[in-house]
C-alpha cells in the first residue's frame, strides 16, 4: 500500500492538532507567531494555511501520517512546519514527506536547492534532516527565532 500527498482539510488540521500536547510542542514545530492556545480558525491562520503550500501525507486509509509546508526564501524551496503523527515517528514518514514536498516544490518554484530552520534541541529533527541530506549552513541574515539552525541541501 503507498501512502499520499494532498491538501488538507479542516478536519486534517483539527488531527493534527492532536499531535501536540502543550505550548512548547507547538512552539518547536510552528514558530513563535502561532497563538496558543489556538482554535481550528486562529491556528489556520497562524500557519498561512491559505497562502502556503500546505501538504498531508496520508496512509492508504486516508489517516493523516506528516503535515508540512514550502515556500520561497532565499531562491531556495524552504520547508517548514514538518512534523509527523507522534505514531508513526521513527518510521521513516519524515523521509517520504521530504521527498514530496522538496519533489513539489521544486517544480512550483523552480528551485534546486532545498531550506529549513530547525531548533537546536530538536535532535530527532536534526537527525532525521542530516539523514536527508541536509547540513547545517550559516544564514546570511539574523534567523528569525533564538536557538534555531539553518540547514540546506541540493536536488
Amino acid at each position: 500500500m503507498i501512502n499520499k500527498i494532498a491538501k488538507p482539510t479542516q478536519s486534517d488540521i483539527q488531527t493534527i492538532m492532536s499531535w501536540f500536547s502543550n505550548e512548547e510542542q507547538v512552539r518547536q514545530w510552528g514558530g513563535p507567531t502561532i497563538r496558543y492556545p489556538y482554535t481550528l480558525e486562529s491556528l489556520c491562520e497562524d500557519i498561512k494555511l491559505e497562502t502556503l503550500a500546505s501538504y498531508c501525507l496520508f496512509s492508504p486509509t486516508q489517516q493523516p501520517l506528516a503535515f508540512g509546508q514550502y515556500y520561497l526564501r532565499l531562491g531556495k524551496c524552504h520547508l517548514g512546519r514538518l512534523v509527523v503523527n507522534p505514531s508513526c515517528r521513527g518510521g521513516g514518514i519524515v523521509s517520504e514527506l521530504i521527498d514530496h514536498l522538496c519533489h513539489i516544490g521544486a517544480a512550483e518554484l523552480d528551485a534546486d536547492e532545498y531550506s529549513l530552520f530547525v531548533f537546536q534541541n530538536n535532535e530527532p529533527a536534526i537527525k532525521a534532516y542530516q539523514r536527508n541530506g541536509f547540513s547545517l549552513q550559516d544564514y546570511p541574515a539574523n534567523i528569525p527565532m533564538e536557538n534555531c539552525w539553518y540547514m540546506t541541501k541540493k536536488n
